[in-house]
Order: structure tokens, then C-alpha cells, then sequence
């Protein structure tokens, strides 16, 4: 594999989190410094990863999703000699990219105490009297980023599928609005990760800068690492199935789509 190709790959996923973690730690530490009591914006975050997908696939036009890249070897588009170096190669560009992150916003995570940033986690539910009433479990937040793999999954596939090839140009905004509404919809359980370089290479560095409790237990392995590895194959197999109007692994070897995802 050509050093140009894993350099693109690499800025690409650079990218992705240099936006997308970025914009966490704008919404995250501006009002919490300031003494504000609401320190966190979920739509805000939701649109600022959304084009932060669409920037990074429209800039570099590469891959920046293991998962995807995995499911693209599945389905015989990317060769399988080239899966592990891609991959290799998204999750240092994960990780760069929240280096990068924590150098621009250095002083703010130093005076909020290391506050994550960086990685998806189970979120919170509340009840009647708007007081937390527990956190959703790891199965819960497993189904809900393989449900939102797979839609994504589908969303990527449906770019290069041929019937759409009127918005195949558009690719990175579409997938970057896919993002978005999986983000609003089906984000709270697990913060939708739906990419394990996304999260597992930011949560790689935040353990070296100093963030706590970032590989307590599980979580960080299941929903938003194995899981998004075990969905985005599985939904490559159903759309075949279901939706492709043609033989798709051919179609995307002559013209593949490479924005990858949140991804």
C-alpha cells in the first residue's frame, strides 16, 4: 500500500476528530469555566460531529471508520491485504487528532480538572423531578449503536449505489447528515460512537493527558468498539439483500465512496 494512501487516511480521520472532539470541548468547557449552570449542549454537539464527518470526507476523501473498512473488505471492495494497514492508520489518525484537540484547548481542560472530551460513554436518564435516575446499561447502549451502524452502514452503501447516483458527488453531506440524525435520535444510550477509532484512539490519549475513570470496566470495549466491528458487515450483507439495485461490490470498486464515517 502507497504511503500517500495511508497519509490521506490518516488526515482524514485527523480531521474528523480535530471537529468533532473539538467541538465537544468548545460546548463542554465555555460554560462550565464560566460558572454557567447548563454545560452541555446536545444539538450543538450533534451538528458540529455531523460536519465534521462531511469535512473530513469531502477535504481528504479518505476512510477514516475501521468498522466500514472492515465491512468494505467483507463485501471484497477494499483488499483484505490492505485492511489492516487502513486501519492501523485511522486509529493514529484518531489519536493525533485529539492531541490536537487537547493543544488548542490546553488551558480550559487544565482549569475544568481533564474533563472528557474525548470518548462516548452510557448516557443519563432522569426522572419527573429532572434529577438523573441512573445511566443506561451496556446492552441497552450495545443496541443502540448497532442499530446506528447499520443505518449508517446503509447511508454509506446507498451513496455509490447506482439508482442514487444523482447525489453520489454529495457523498460526504449525505453521509454527514445521516451523522446528524442518527446523533438526535438514537445518540443518548451511548453517545454514538458508531466508529472505534473515533472513540477508542481520543480515549487512548486522554489516559496519557490525564483524564480519569476512561477504561473503568467494559463499556470502553463493547458498544463502541466491538460493536460497530460486529454491525456495519452484518448491515453491508442486508442491504445486498434488501435494498442494492445492483451487484454492489462491483459498482463500488469502479467508483468507491471514501468519506467513511462518525462517526
Amino acid at each position: 500500500m502507497k504511503p500517500k494512501e495511508l497519509l490521506a487516511v490518516t488526515f482524514g480521520t485527523f480531521v474528523l476528530i480535530v471537529l468533532g472532539d473539538g467541538v465537544v470541548a468548545n460546548v463542554v468547557l465555555g460554560p462550565r469555566l464560566a460558572g454557567a449552570v447548563a454545560s452541555y449542549n446536545w444539538n450543538t454537539i450533534a451538528f458540529g460531529w455531523a460536519f465534521a464527518v462531511a469535512a473530513s470526507g469531502l477535504i481528504s476523501g479518505a476512510d477514516n471508520n475501521p468498522a466500514v473498512t472492515l465491512a468494505m473488505a467483507v463485501r471484497g471492495v477494499t483488499p483484505w491485504s490492505k485492511l489492516l494497514p487502513i486501519i492501523l492508520a485511522e486509529f493514529v489518525g484518531a489519536f493525533l487528532g485529539a492531541f490536537a484537540v487537547y493543544l488548542a484547548y490546553r488551558e480550559g481542560l487544565v482549569a475544568a480538572g481533564l474533563p472528557n472530551i474525548y470518548t462516548t460513554g452510557p448516557g443519563a436518564f432522569y426522572g419527573p423531578d429532572g434529577a438523573s435516575a441512573g445511566q443506561y446499561s451496556i446492552l441497552t447502549a450495545s443496541i443502540t449503536e448497532f442499530l446506528g451502524t447499520t443505518i449508517l452502514m446503509w447511508g454509506v452503501l446507498a451513496t455509490s449505489d447506482r439508482r442514487n447516483s444523482a447525489m453520489s458527488k454529495a457523498g460526504p453531506f449525505v453521509v454527514g447528515g445521516i451523522i446528524l440524525v442518527i446523533g438526535l435520535c438514537l445518540g443518548g444510550p451511548s453517545g454514538y460512537s458508531l466508529n472505534p477509532a473515533r472513540d477508542l484512539g481520543p480515549r487512548l490519549f486522554g489516559l496519557i493527558s490525564g483524564t480519569q475513570g476512561l477504561f473503568d470496566g467494559l463499556y470502553w470495549l463493547i458498544p463502541p468498539v466491538l460493536i460497530p466491528f460486529i454491525s456495519a458487515p452484518i448491515a453491508g450483507y442486508l442491504y445486498d439483500l434488501f435494498f442494492a439495485s445492483e451487484a454492489q461490490p462491483e459498482a463500488l470498486k469502479a467508483a468507491p465512496l471514501k468519506s467513511g464515517a462518525a462517526d
